[in-house]
């Protein structure tokens, strides 16, 4: 098969390829970039793969980096950009089933795609736009079908973090897992609770975020692989809730706010103990666990005008999303007139701090000038106090008499 018209960043890139082949070697585009140039997706990360070996690499372009040189890695700095050239390679045995002991540099293309995860991710495409497929990938993407390259338990011995990027490949490409290749992901998927916690995460949050995440998270629940990730052992009929609950149509507008709904489909208490489990950042943490206490405000009454300005916008605004999804009423005018109402939406746009107040009013460091502070800060937000440094001093020294 070959492409005629070639993306434009696979044509950015054609001076790479065409500079390696003028120096003897072999190379080529692959894996995802090319899959998805042949279903007219967004192309993000152009991969390149050679024949030469990195310190052949080296000698070829005059500016380049050692990024991850002992696995064949060279970073090729070029006016056209950053390009990711990695020499073809074999792998060793899996010690740790994610990384493979050590890696052997080959001339062979073919050997370099077997070690690949699945037939539509092993494409080659070389600087005329002749698709090479080992792997009969073509048919598998024409069918919309994930196969494993080869030996599917191999594949997911070696590397037990595919059965999570099969789960996360059917969500975003809306494709079926072969049955032999589903078999093997279900049968090692206790090896997920040997792979690092974020790597889970990483794939785990780009599956909900993808368009079709009901397919990733009904094929990851009929394969019982939710079983050995972080507090999601027991999770299968909550899990099937949040499918049952939400709208079919509904799609996540953040991460934070779709691992909100899945906080809120587990009936989690402590969002933010769960949310460390799996080694997030304290921001995200903070954001995930006010989306669920706005959602279950919400369940309870309408906010006020201090909520709005203690929670902020765009936070409430996806709860609000959210209860769209769940079938529930919402008012998206009344929460924008409530945060068009306040005069500021955050402290510090208040024109009085404790430097002044220490400064001009005496106020010592401790709690009673943070409680000042908050006092101001609350008759400013509910509009009984302009924000107005003289009108501030005047009221506190009237509250304070």
């Amino acid at each position: 098969m070959k492409l005629n018209n070639l993306p434009s960043e696979f044509q950015e890139a054609l001076p790479i390829l065409k500079k390696i082949r003028e120096a003897g070697y072999e190379a080529y585009f692959v894996g995802g970039s090319v899959r998805d140039a042949l279903l007219n997706r967004p192309i993000h990360d152009v991969d390149i793969a050679t024949s030469a070996y990195p310190e052949e690499t080296k000698t070829i372009f005059a500016r380049t980096i050692d990024i991850g040189i002992e696995h064949g890695t060279v970073l090729v700095l070029e006016d056209s950009g950053e390009y990711e050239i990695t020499t073809f390679r074999t792998e060793d045995v899996y010690v740790d089933y994610r990384r493979p002991s050590s890696v052997s540099f080959v001339r062979s293309l073919e050997e370099d795609l077997k070690r690949r995860d699945f037939t539509v991710n092993a494409f080659a495409l070389n600087d005329e736009g002749n698709v090479i497929d080992k792997f009969d990938g073509l048919a598998d993407l024409k069918a919309k079908l994930l196969r494993a390259v080869g030996n599917p338990a191999e594949r997911f011995n070696e590397d037990a973090l595919r059965i999570m990027r099969g789960f996360r490949f059917a969500a975003s490409l809306d494709f079926n897992i072969e049955a032999n290749t589903f078999a093997a992901m279900a049968s090692h998927a206790p090896l997920l609770e040997k792979i690092s916690v974020e790597r889970s995460f990483i794939e785990f949050d780009k599956l909900l975020l993808a368009p079709f995440w009901r397919k990733g998270i009904t094929a990851m629940l009929a394969s019982q692989a939710q079983k050995y990730l972080p507090h999601l052992e027991e999770a299968h009929g909550n899990l099937q809730g949040l499918l049952d609950h939400l709208a079919e149509d509904y799609h996540f507008k953040s991460s934070e706010q779709a691992w909100a709904a899945l906080l809120l489909s587990l009936d989690i208490t402590d969002s933010r103990a769960f949310l460390r489990s799996w080694k997030t950042s304290t921001q995200f943490q903070k954001d995930v666990e006010t989306i669920v206490t706005i959602y279950r405000a919400r369940l309870q009454s309408s906010l006020d005008k201090k909520q709005v300005y203690r929670y902020g916008k765009d936070l409430i605004e996806q709860a609000e999303d959210l209860r769209i999804g769940f079938g529930l009423p919402v008012d998206i005018e009344r929460i924008e007139r409530l945060d068009e109402a306040l005069t500021i939406h955050d402290k510090h746009e208040i024109v009085v701090n404790g430097s002044i107040l220490i400064k001009e009013m005496a106020y010592k460091p401790g709690p009673d000038l943070g409680r000042t502070l908050k006092q101001v800060e609350d008759a400013i937000v509910l509009g009984e106090l302009a924000n107005d440094k003289a009108a501030i001093l005047e009221w506190i020294r009237e509250a304070s008499k």
